[in-house]
């Protein structure tokens, strides 16, 4: 089945992934979606350079794919960070002590 006459696939495929890719970047799914979202809205903007058609949208899905991407590196320097600081929290016996632990570590009170 082809497309419309007027629509621009690869730019609406691009905006949908973006935003979905936005909406789970903070469980890592949408730094992957984001990458490809971005592939997508680049392909989409030739297409829409060549067609005329879908450059807004192309342009869309590629700008929040992009954060997308970013939210996603940045989770998962928080969490990489989050977990060498409070390593020593780990084997707690208990969800109390365990956040006790976990503030005394970020907060440097010994």
């Amino acid at each position: 089945m082809r497309p419309r006459a007027g629509t621009n696939g690869p730019a609406v495929a691009a905006m949908v992934l973006g935003v979905t890719g936005l909406i789970t970047s903070v469980v890592f799914v949408g730094g992957l979606l984001g990458v490809i979202g971005l592939v997508l809205g680049i392909v989409a903007l030739v297409k829409a350079r060549r067609t005329g058609v879908g450059r807004g949208m192309s342009i869309a899905g590629a700008v929040t794919s992009c954060i997308a991407i970013a939210v996603s590196v940045l989770v998962a320097a928080f969490m990489v960070w989050y977990a060498n600081n409070t390593q020593k929290c780990y084997q707690p016996d208990s969800f109390h002590q365990y956040t006790q632990c976990v503030h005394q570590q970020l907060t440097g009170n010994n």
